[in-house]
């Protein structure tokens, strides 16, 4: 016991000395301190403001209640609106927001219901699973690498996520088909994804050292870590199929018109279901992005930003924001939706589902500036694409120049305006991200700009992190 008292003396000996060393170089010194605290004088105007701030919301004080009368729902240009969705306690708003988008075209061309939606959960059984082979084949493809290597130490820290882009649409409808949301309803573990995803990726990084043993092992073949990996995965089949339900391999649904009439009855496949409402040409589809810290017109492609081991990484063009607009202003005119993405905390007004950046003015609030422009928050970490909506509306002034802009989200009818967010154009210049835009809004010189050879970047670049 003296000899354990004896060595943690010692060790808090040597912590204090460099404790103190710290404070030589760049800690806060006794005098500092005081300094500081000598800076800030409590008058009562002060006294008042702090017991305000202790006690309530720090964006109902700093709210700009002026600029509640810049609010106006009225937009020159509008696609048409469905019933809104709810994703729920889920981070699939990428999900919701691509179906969004190709619902939207079922229902105009076959007159569906306006409430009519596709299964997220199918959709979402078979994202989990392909995502779960993505990483276990990942660890395999990174066997050689030490633990150590930001590749691999990457891969451990993000196994599994139900955030995601839209390439995940692409890729889940081609190859799996879709289906009605009636033939594969949502379940508690859909709609709150949390427990169960946390399980699955406890497994997967149990499964991926057992991998990188094995293959560590210059006796097993490529055959047995094949072998070992199926073993891996149908084990998160089962807890899938468990939590979700099994997805069907043929179901039979009563299609109805808008006014409620039987149309037929038919009995479909997940894939023949997709051949007649879901059947897009994905290649058509193009995603742009603006991001000033990196140059314009260069094409960007994301290491593993993808949701299917045998798809592809999506590839983003980036442009100055007059020209996204024109892009977006182009397919609202057409009456066609598009997948849009933003920085969606920032300036919220979550009461009337108001986006302006003159919503709340923190700085009289608390006596400061805030003054970074999007190039440098986007450089400092402070602003990144955070969720998936589905743009749908823009109203323009008698130039032809937006206004403002209008998104449908995916967080059920009651927030917001009615389920919509309504943006300012000064917003959406300075807090939007990633538009995918089908081939025929983008102008033929930009569109040619995807033929580039694409700069990859890692994975773990902070802009590319999964929309919730």
């Amino acid at each position: 016991m003296k000899k354990l008292f004896l060595i943690s003396l010692a060790v808090s000996s040597i912590l204090f000395a460099g404790a103190q060393n710290i404070n030589k170089n760049g800690g806060l010194s006794k005098d500092q301190i005081k300094a500081l605290q000598s800076s800030y004088k409590s008058t009562g105007a002060d006294k008042a403001l702090r017991n305000a701030v202790v006690t309530n919301d720090i964006n109902k004080l700093a709210k700009n209640y002026d600029n509640n009368t810049a609010f106006d729902a009225h937009f020159s240009n509008q696609v048409p609106s469905k019933a809104i969705t709810d994703q729920e306690s889920s981070g699939r708003c990428w999900m919701f927001t691509g179906m969004n988008v190709l619902r939207a075209k079922a229902i105009k061309k076959y007159d569906l219901p306006s409430d009519f939606q596709f299964s997220q959960c199918y959709t979402f059984f078979w994202d989990q699973l392909e995502k779960s082979n993505l990483f276990l084949q990942a660890i395999l493809d990174n066997r050689a690498k030490s633990m150590e290597d930001e590749n691999v130490k990457w891969l451990f820290q993000n196994p599994l996520s139900d955030g995601g882009q839209f390439t995940g649409i692409a890729n889940l409808v081609t190859k799996y088909g879709i289906m009605p949301k009636e033939a594969m309803p949502e379940t508690y573990s859909t709609n709150h994804t949390s427990q169960i995803s946390s399980l699955i990726k406890l497994k997967l990084r149990e499964d991926a050292l057992v991998l990188r043993d094995m293959a560590n092992n210059k006796s097993t073949t490529e055959k047995q870590l094949q072998d070992k990996k199926m073993e891996m995965l149908q084990t998160v089949y089962r807890m899938l199929a468990v939590s979700f339900g099994e997805p069907p391999a043929e179901f039979t649904w009563t299609q109805r018109d808008s006014k409620g009439n039987v149309v037929s009855t038919e009995t479909y496949t997940p894939k023949s279901f997709a051949e007649k409402f879901a059947n897009e040409d994905f290649s058509t589809y193009y995603m742009v992005m603006n991001d000033p810290t990196r140059d314009y017109y260069k094409v960007y492609e994301i290491e593993y930003d993808r949701h299917v081991y045998d798809g592809q990484n999506w590839k983003f063009l980036n442009l100055p924001m007059n020209e996204i607009a024109d892009m977006a202003i182009a397919s609202i005119k057409d009456s066609t939706n598009m997948y849009f993405s933003c920085d969606v905390g920032k300036f919220l007004d979550r009461d009337l589902g108001y986006m302006d950046v003159n919503n709340y003015d923190y700085g009289s609030l608390f006596g400061t500036t805030f003054n970074m422009d999007k190039k440098q928050r986007i450089a400092t970490y402070a602003s990144m694409s955070s969720h998936a909506m589905t743009l749908c509306a823009v109203d323009l002034d008698k130039d032809g120049k937006p206004l403002k802009w209008m998104v449908e989200n995916s967080w059920g009818s009651k927030y917001g305006h009615n389920g919509f967010l309504i943006m300012t154009n000064e917003w959406f210049n300075e807090y939007m991200f990633r538009l995918v835009v089908e081939s025929k809004y983008i102008p033929a010189a930009t569109l040619k700009l995807f033929d580039q050879k694409p700069i990859m970047l890692p994975a773990w670049d902070p802009l590319f992190a999964p929309e919730e």
